[in-house]
């Protein structure tokens, strides 16, 4: 991310790609068995671990099983709502699919300032150990929703690897 004199935010690349899906475990069978992507390193959103979540603004906890795979520079991620969120939403009206771009940004709260003096509102957002996300209202005028994500400062500890290394 870069400032511009006019106050654009520059993204520079995608660094991930999310699709939603109804069922963790099958989506990362099915990636595995028929594309050969994996292993996954997968987690569980909620309090404690992500504080300070919203939604459309309003504080409001929900939570998500995810799983992220490497496929070369960008990261393939998983999401299994497991509450009410953005996520259900596109569910419920959508299915299963490609739900949002993610790009790496160094300070969020900077690129959410930026982008929000264009017009552009958060519909979701979280922080986590050293690094925070924030979903733009991008759908309507872009086709697809861009997630902000602060550079990861370390890595947590997954919960769990799919598949393990007698699978691979």
């Amino acid at each position: 991310m870069k400032k511009s004199d006019n106050e654009k935010l520059v993204l520079k690349e995608i660094n991930q790609v999310c699709v939603v899906v109804k069922d963790l475990q099958k989506s990362m069978e099915y990636y595995w068995s028929t594309f050969g992507i994996g292993p996954f390193t997968i987690y569980t959103y909620e309090p404690p671990f992500v504080t300070d979540m919203k939604i459309r603004g309003e504080p409001k906890n929900y939570r998500m099983k995810i799983a992220f795979a490497k496929m070369g520079a960008i990261q393939l991620e998983l999401i299994q709502p497991l509450s009410e969120s953005i996520y259900t939403e596109f569910l419920n009206e959508k299915g299963e699919g490609i739900h949002h771009i993610g790009c790496y940004v160094d300070d969020l709260d900077e690129a959410v300032a930026i982008v929000e003096k264009q017009g552009i509102k958060v519909t979701q957002s979280g922080r986590r150990p050293g690094s925070g996300y924030a979903y733009l209202d991008t759908e309507e005028t872009m086709g697809v929703i861009f997630e902000l994500i602060q550079r990861p400062t370390s890595t947590p500890t997954p919960e769990a690897i799919w598949p393990d290394e007698k699978m691979i």
